[in-house]
């Protein structure tokens, strides 16, 4: 079923937040939801790979790169090995880069923008922490449903509304 984040305000309008809308979708999947796993990090996608290499079947990876439009903390490899463990998408508050290469992709992507540079490597970061960005706190273990309307996020899963 498709996600559509404006039903979802509509049927929950108590319990969802809504991002910010800063955010461009780049995947292969236009919508998309799961359970937040979190990554914050600055301009070292190290704990990305990490959390990626996990299976992440019906989880959605949310990277607090703080904003920085200085690297790319997601580009094609990063998001194939994302897609091939089976998670939903990846929410990037910073920049990704292969962008064509990403967009065939069947993952759901947002980010702030494109970046051709790669980031450092030094395994700095943290996983699993709660972040805040967009005006939004990710909560690891919360869900995000994304589509081309923006990003919501809520306390526990929700049911998706059906067509009337």
């Amino acid at each position: 079923m498709d996600i559509v984040t404006p039903d979802l305000c509509d049927s929950y309008p108590d319990t969802t937040d809504v991002v910010d809308p800063i955010f461009r979708s780049f995947g292969g999947r236009t919508s998309f939801g799961g359970q937040i796993v979190t990554v914050k990090c600055h301009e070292d996608n190290s704990l990305v790979r990490t959390a990626l290499a996990d299976v992440g079947q019906g989880k959605v990876l949310v990277v607090d790169g703080g904003g920085s439009q200085r690297c790319a903390l997601l580009g094609d490899r990063l998001a194939a090995m994302a897609a091939d463990n089976r998670w939903e998408g990846v929410v990037v508050f910073g920049c990704i880069r292969d962008v064509a290469e990403v967009a065939s992709i069947h993952l759901g992507v947002q980010a702030l923008a494109a970046h051709p540079r790669k980031t450092e490597k030094k395994g700095i970061g943290e996983l699993n922490v709660p972040v805040t960005f967009g005006g939004v706190r990710f909560q690891p273990g919360a869900f995000l449903y994304a589509d081309s309307n923006g990003i919501v996020v809520a306390p526990r899963a929700l049911s998706l509304p059906r067509d009337s």
